[in-house]
């Protein structure tokens, strides 16, 4: 195998896309700082306990494991920075109030999550600690939107769901672990026939309500009807309501539901999110309410948030045009090298042609140069 062989869905990233990506990075971190949102970045690795503790155990499959030549303990290459950030909220901030923490860097993923995705996704995050009202929700579905806008994303669109429906509807059922996971996974793919099956023991008033959940997908009027067939379960009326509140805060994006999607079931504890863009169809950000995230570190207190790849929101944006650049001849003149030193002082990218080599740049858009003319370096037009 030929030695510069990187392996399978790793790439380098090359001009002009790295530029691309790293003003993506600036533009989401900046629309997050407008927020109160604060930066952190946690480590690339640390001990596997601490990465694969409580909600981290989800990503055992995706993790990347090692031992540390130091100690002789287990380490993981972190594939998701939400725990960790759950970390610094309650062992090093330890804030009494609301804590809105912000964070963007590389995961690495054993395998890729979806068709064609790199297992080295750029990942950004926006998490608000201490709140427990909707209006937590409201300020991450508009951060996450926010977020898209500024990126440029075309016509995005939000899915809402909420899992304490799901949950208020198995509440008491006697059912096993196993056969939960099974219900779960009927519903997220919407399987009648096994959901049917899975349920025939359960409570009537709960087989039926799980059976006419299938039916609850599409706009607004899905929050009407499933307050008609549902509202008798306890918590249902106040998830409904919380999800009509936030749909109402909604801008630059069309809303839907589906109640039965249960996509992170053991991470989420309450409303969720997906935010999709015309003619794409993997998701571009999720997120949701996941109070429990905390617990683990002994702090169990509300958390709200999302993320995204930066990544795979570069590859779906339309390309920004080329920097407009000013071409100069290379030469020891001090005339010269002052007339650049303003032009980059002001701003402007000047690329300099070495002599007797040729020049080319993939970032970068030479419509002009830099000529002397009777003695003074100008700036010319191509």
């Amino acid at each position: 195998m030929s030695a510069w062989v990187l392996p399978d869905y790793i790439a380098d990233v090359l001009p002009s896309e790295a530029r691309r990506i790293e003003e993506l990075r600036r533009a989401l971190l900046d629309t997050a700082r407008g927020y109160g949102y604060e930066l952190v970045i946690p480590p690339l690795f640390e001990h596997l306990e601490s990465l694969l503790t409580g909600a981290g155990e989800e990503l055992d499959l995706q993790t990347f494991k090692l031992v540390d030549q130091l100690s002789g303990k287990s380490l993981g290459l972190r594939a998701d920075m939400t725990q960790q950030v759950a970390r610094i909220d309650a062992h090093l901030l330890n804030r009494s109030g609301v804590a809105r923490l912000c964070y963007c860097g590389p995961v690495l993923h054993t395998r890729p999550d979806r068709p064609h995705a790199t297992r080295e996704p750029l990942q950004f995050g926006a998490e608000i600690y201490g709140c427990g009202g909707v209006e937590a929700e409201i300020e991450s579905v508009t951060l996450a939107l926010e977020c898209l806008r500024a990126a440029q994303v075309p016509a995005p669109s939000i899915d809402l769901a909420d899992m304490r429906i799901v949950r208020a509807l198995l509440a008491g059922v006697p059912a096993g672990l196993q056969t939960l996971r099974r219900v779960h996974a009927a519903l997220a793919a919407k399987d009648a026939s096994e959901l049917s099956q899975l349920t025939k023991d359960f409570p009537r008033q709960s087989r039926e309500g799980l059976a006419m959940l299938l039916q609850l997908y599409g706009g607004m009027d899905i929050l009407d009807e499933a307050e008609k067939v549902l509202g008798a379960f306890a918590g249902v009326r106040k998830a409904l309501q919380d999800l009509r509140m936030v749909a109402s805060k909604v801008k630059y994006a069309h809303v839907t539901f589906d109640l039965a999607d249960l996509r992170g079931y053991s991470y989420y504890s309450g409303l969720r999110f997906a935010v999709y863009a015309t003619g794409v169809t993997d998701t571009l950000a999720r997120g949701g309410r996941y109070d429990e995230v905390g617990a683990v570190y002994g702090r169990n207190r509300p958390a709200v948030g999302f993320s995204l790849d930066v990544k795979q929101l570069a590859s779906v944006v339309v390309p920004p045009a080329l920097r407009a650049a000013i071409r100069a001849p290379w030469s020891a003149d001090d005339g010269l090298s002052d007339a650049i030193a303003r032009l980059r002082q002001q701003g402007e990218t000047v690329v300099c042609v070495m002599p007797d080599v040729g020049n080319h740049v993939d970032e970068f858009d030479c419509d002009r140069e830099l000529v002397q003319v009777d003695g003074h370096w100008i700036v010319r037009t191509l």
